[in-house]
């Protein structure tokens, strides 16, 4: 059976209005075009729809059923295809992301990547911050939303924490360290130390756990990225405290886990109260579900 979309509405149109010139109106089609579709329907059907006379067009019996089955299907066809249509619309425009550096560079990408994969129509912009100007960002509306490490200033915010991230010893291969399983924080007591400068997310809590430990720090050199520090450190001017996921490629330096193990939390962030756009909480889902990926694979690695 071969019955056409155009041929359906035709027929409603005519069976509504009961009238074939005023159908055509309400279609922006001529008349003949409205005769020729409902005599169509007619042939493939192989059934008169409507009763003609000079006065009125009437439908006939099959045709008022048809037409309370015509009118339920549309309806419904109709609410599919918006459903669709903005399905469409909300997986496709621009998303601007403030992130630290140390999880622009450690989990942004794959996330980029997979956005791209799944949504080729949605960009993602990507601001390459430090910790205060990301929460600066995401206060004044600069970004649809940020990444950071969790904030000293949560009520600020709406937050949800993605991933706990190890801080972890970073020193030379000929460094005593590097001879050792792990690392007690107290030893860090009188080291010449490499860190990341306050503007990080990471230096308050790195701060605390030495405060803790009742560890007056040595600090030799403050840097503003982890690549400084990696350097300074490669150069022989003292050993870093670094989150695991900032590590360098192996080579010269080697990583150590620090014990206790403390850990920052990475966190999702937006303005209070503020809802995100359809594209903007797309992004966020495939942030948190890239973290859950590489929290599950680290679980598999990590000796139990």
């Amino acid at each position: 059976m071969n019955v056409s979309l155009r041929q359906l509405r035709a027929f409603l149109a005519v069976a509504r209005l009961q009238h074939f010139r005023r159908a055509a109106e309400s279609l922006h089609l001529t008349q003949p075009a409205i005769s020729r579709h409902i005599a169509e329907l007619e042939a493939e059907l192989d059934v008169r729809l409507f009763d003609r006379n000079t006065r009125e067009v009437v439908p006939t019996e099959a045709g008022r059923y048809l037409q309370g089955a015509v009118e339920r299907v549309l309806d419904e066809l109709e609410g599919v295809l918006a459903h669709v249509h903005s399905e469409s619309e909300r997986r496709r425009g621009k998303v601007r992301v403030a992130s630290v550096p140390t999880l622009s560079a450690g989990l942004m990408p794959a996330s980029i990547a997979a956005c791209a994969r799944d949504y080729p129509q949605l960009t993602v912009q990507l601001h390459d911050q430090a910790q205060t100007l990301v929460l600066d960002s995401v206060r004044s509306g600069e970004v649809d939303f940020g990444l950071a490490i969790e904030p000293a200033d949560r009520e600020s915010f709406d937050t949800e924490t993605i991933l706990r991230d190890p801080f972890v010893l970073v020193c030379r291969a000929d460094h005593p360290f590097a001879a050792l399983a792990d690392v007690p924080w107290k030893k860090l007591k009188g080291q010449p130390l490499v860190l990341l400068d306050q503007t990080s997310g990471s230096r308050r809590l790195i701060d605390r756990q030495l405060a803790a430990q009742r560890i007056d720090p040595q600090v030799a050199q403050q840097a503003g990225h982890t690549l400084t520090a990696f350097r300074m450190v490669e150069a022989g001017l003292g050993v870093n405290v670094a989150p695991q996921l900032s590590l360098p490629a192996p080579g010269a330096l080697v990583a150590r886990p620090l014990v206790p193990v403390v850990h920052r939390e990475v966190t999702l962030v937006r303005r209070r109260h503020r809802s995100l756009s359809p594209v903007a909480a797309l992004v966020w889902e495939r942030i948190r579900d890239t973290a859950a990926i590489l929290a599950d694979a680290r679980r598999k690695i990590t000796p139990r």
